[in-house]
């Protein structure tokens, strides 16, 4: 990473998806992906998004720490 920041030891990820907008399933926040990964302090956090017009979504949460 460019930061040079100490990320910690563990990671955890969580993330939510779209259909067309109307259905949705999942928890994308920061503090799903810190249970997730059994965080109990968070360093860093990263999101991933992606889409297809539309008719899919899926946004993913990394989060980092000790």
């Amino acid at each position: 990473h460019a930061s040079g920041a100490d990320l910690g030891t563990k990671s955890g990820t969580s993330f939510a998806e779209s259909y067309l907008g109307v259905v949705a399933r999942g928890d994308a926040g920061i503090h799903a992906a810190a249970t997730g990964g059994g965080l109990s302090t968070v360093s860093h956090v990263d999101y991933k998004a992606f889409s297809v017009l539309g008719f899919y979504a899926k946004l993913e949460t990394y989060a980092y720490g000790n």
